[in-house]
């Protein structure tokens, strides 16, 4: 469009061609290439990339990525040291009361006095209940009655024997009439034994009409109510009576750890038992083994024993489960060390011993008996010796530990303490990173 029709629109149309005009132009400048958006954009990846360099860590070296920052790994130590070890079998055990009775009637009556309360602690010989007395006192009087009437028949026939025995040596009466009196006490004296066994049955039958207990236990639930009809072999309990104290734990073992345990208690030994929970954290009360069978379980290979308690607070239950420790000796005068310490590689076990530069080396050990988190070490370590029992993981032959305050500790005859941590298996070659990223 030229100037000349330019200027004749807009005295046509002054304010429609501008507006058109002014669009135009506007629509065409802000699909400019290389207009502000793109310089923005161009400016925000150039920062970026700035900063991505400023942040680059610098070349790595292999011993680097190993210990993360390069400087010494912060471990947690402890002291070797000497003292007793405890050789101790675990089990799993049940609580068995020695005796659980179940109490039932033994003569047929009405039940009219129950003087127990459910749970109550009871002595032997305590009464539980009563059955009316009533009948069993009346046969007891009758037979006491039949008694005393056959003992007066056979008072006169020992009086008539001793004088048909005098007139017999006069020859007043003939023999046979003497031998027919002794024939006569006699028979009066059977009769006066069958009375007496008579009443001393009516008396035993009176005693069962007051049920007593024939242990010292717990008494459980009753089973039945005052009025019902108790009947012997109908009846089938009145209430189950368990002793408690003292109590006993049925376990097992291996039937490789039974010559040991022979061992010592055939030596007069009095094998220590311990009852921990069912978690073997807590430990319930502390006892003596007591016996074992006499042969060996074919299925399963082991030897049932049973360990003695007082259990004088009841915290053993009956039926309880619980984990048995048992004592079987002591190692006097051993190299312990603390369990935490001890890796597995596939050389066997080794430890992380910490030298005077605080430079960690690998030394192969030979492995005792285990206590609880101590364990016996055959060779390879002196008491004296510092040991690596945290952050084992992150360590390689040669390596730069740091020790923080405090975490040096002696496992031995002043007491022990434990650490927690895992096994770890033993790096292959002295730059093995030993799984460590």
């Amino acid at each position: 469009m030229n100037a000349p029709e330019y200027n004749d629109m807009l005295r046509r149309s002054p304010d429609s061609v501008r507006g058109s005009y002014e669009t135009e132009t506007r629509s065409r400048t802000r699909y400019v290439p290389g207009g502000a958006r793109t310089l923005w954009i161009l400016a925000g990846l150039l920062l970026l990339a700035a900063v991505i360099w400023a942040i680059r860590p610098g070349p790595a070296t292999k011993a680097d990525r190993f210990l993360g920052a390069g400087g010494p790994v912060p471990v947690g130590v402890a002291r070797v040291s000497s003292g007793d070890i405890h050789v101790t079998l675990n089990a799993l055990g049940a609580v068995t009361p020695l005796a659980t009775v179940t109490v039932k009637p033994q003569v047929t009556g009405i039940l009219t006095k129950i003087t127990f309360t459910e749970g109550q602690m009871v002595k032997a010989g305590q009464m539980l209940a009563q059955i009316d007395p009533r009948p069993f006192q009346a046969a007891l009087d009758q037979a006491k009655g039949t008694l005393a009437h056959d003992v007066a028949q056979l008072d006169n026939a020992k009086v008539d024997l001793v004088r048909y025995q005098n007139l017999t040596k006069q020859n007043a009466i003939s023999e046979q009439t003497l031998a027919t009196q002794e024939a006569l006490v006699r028979t009066d004296a059977g009769t006066v034994l069958a009375d007496k066994a008579a009443v001393e049955t009516a008396a035993l039958n009176l005693q069962y009409c007051f049920i007593t207990s024939p242990v010292a236990g717990r008494v459980g639930i009753r089973q039945v109510d005052v009025g019902n009809l108790m009947q012997p072999g109908v009846t089938n309990a009145i209430v189950i009576v368990t002793e408690l104290q003292p109590i006993s734990v049925l376990f097992t073992l291996p039937e490789d750890n039974i010559p040991a345990v022979l061992g010592r208690a055939g030596a007069g030994a009095k094998l220590a038992a311990d009852a921990y929970d069912r978690e073997g954290t807590v430990k319930l009360a502390s006892g003596t083994l007591a016996t074992f069978d006499n042969e060996v379980n074919p299925t399963t290979g082991t030897v049932e024993l049973r360990a003695m308690f007082d259990n004088s607070d009841q915290k053993l239950f009956p039926q309880q489960f619980v984990n048995i420790h048992l004592l079987v000796n002591t190692l006097s005068n051993q190299i312990i060390a603390p369990v935490a310490a001890i890796q597995r590689g596939t050389d066997g076990s080794f430890v992380y011993v910490v030298g005077k530069d605080r430079t960690v080396s690998v030394r192969n050990v030979t492995l005792g008996p285990t206590d609880n988190d101590k364990v016996a070490i055959a060779s390879g370590l002196q008491p004296g010796d510092t040991v690596v029992v945290d952050g084992a993981d992150r360590l390689k032959d040669g390596a730069k530990v740091s020790i923080p305050a405090a975490t040096a500790l002696t496992f031995g005859k002043a007491g022990h303490k434990g650490h927690g941590g895992h096994h770890h298996h033993r790096p292959q070659g002295g730059d093995s990173s030993g799984g460590a990223p």
